[in-house]
């Protein structure tokens, strides 16, 4: 099985600190393939941010190598239902992954996430995933997400801090980490804590594996379809579905028995 894992910002060692964390739970024959977006912001730290990343997690799906899933990570899961639409195989945002895991192992958590400002994008996916009765507060730290991997830095100290105040004042029972550059904590802080941690980028990995074992595939009928035929121009003009997508339910059926 391949599970390829997408970056949507462009910083490379972000990337690899993604990848470590997923390879640590693939199962045995599960090849984790990373890509780093090739257009776009350093970090995604806010609405516009997000909105210009989409297309480079497009272009991994439509001109990368081919996966039996994919895996967007960030934790705002940008462009996720898009790239629902223009792929058979299965496509895992880490919000949601950790969301639904957290809800399988307590019945209230916290998101402990990075800037103030990125904050209502969590609070706006709770309610889209239906979790407003699982959680509990989203809680910002103010550390940019660059800060997370500069050697010296207090990020992983204060990010501690918040997570201790969730259990104590929002009466929490699991904490998840509302960004990808905070995979390399969850066990550390799941030492201090004594309560889960939730990745999102372990839990979209193992939930992808589980999909694609039970041979599912993203619906083509209905919303998940693939984009309507219409001309698109001026930049976007190379994304136009007549040139990328099937426009018979013929077509559309072989597509959906083949492609990834």
């Amino acid at each position: 099985m391949r599970i390829k894992l997408i970056n949507p910002n462009t910083t490379a060692s972000m990337t690899a600190l993604m990848g470590e964390a997923a390879r640590a739970v693939a199962a045995p024959g599960t090849e984790v393939v990373l890509a780093t977006s090739r257009s776009g912001a350093a970090s995604i730290e806010g609405h516009y941010d997000e909105a210009l990343s989409v297309l480079g997690t497009i272009d991994e799906i439509l001109n990368g190598d081919a996966a039996d899933a994919y895996v967007i990570g960030c934790f705002g899961d940008p462009g996720l239902l898009a790239a629902r639409e223009i792929t058979a195989a299965p496509v895992i945002g880490i919000a949601e992954a950790a969301m639904h895991a957290a809800a399988f192992v307590a019945t209230s958590f916290s998101i402990v996430t990075t800037l103030e400002r990125t904050r209502i994008i969590s609070e706006h996916l709770v309610r889209n995933y239906g979790m407003q009765d699982h959680c509990r507060r989203v809680r910002a730290t103010d550390v940019p997400v660059l800060e997370l991997e500069k050697p010296g830095s207090s990020a992983r100290a204060i990010i501690l801090g918040e997570c201790e105040e969730a259990l104590r004042d929002d009466r929490s029972e699991a904490i998840i980490l509302g960004c990808a550059g905070m995979a390399d904590l969850a066990k550390y802080l799941e030492e201090r804590l004594g309560v889960p941690v939730i990745d999102g980028v372990a839990a979209a990995v193992k939930f992808a594996e589980a999909i694609v074992g039970m041979g599912l595939r993203t619906s083509k009928a209905g919303d998940l379809a693939y984009p309507l035929p219409k001309p698109y121009v001026g930049k976007l003009s190379s994304y136009a579905p007549t040139k990328l997508f099937p426009t018979t339910k013929r077509q559309s059926a072989e597509r959906f028995a083949i492609s990834g």
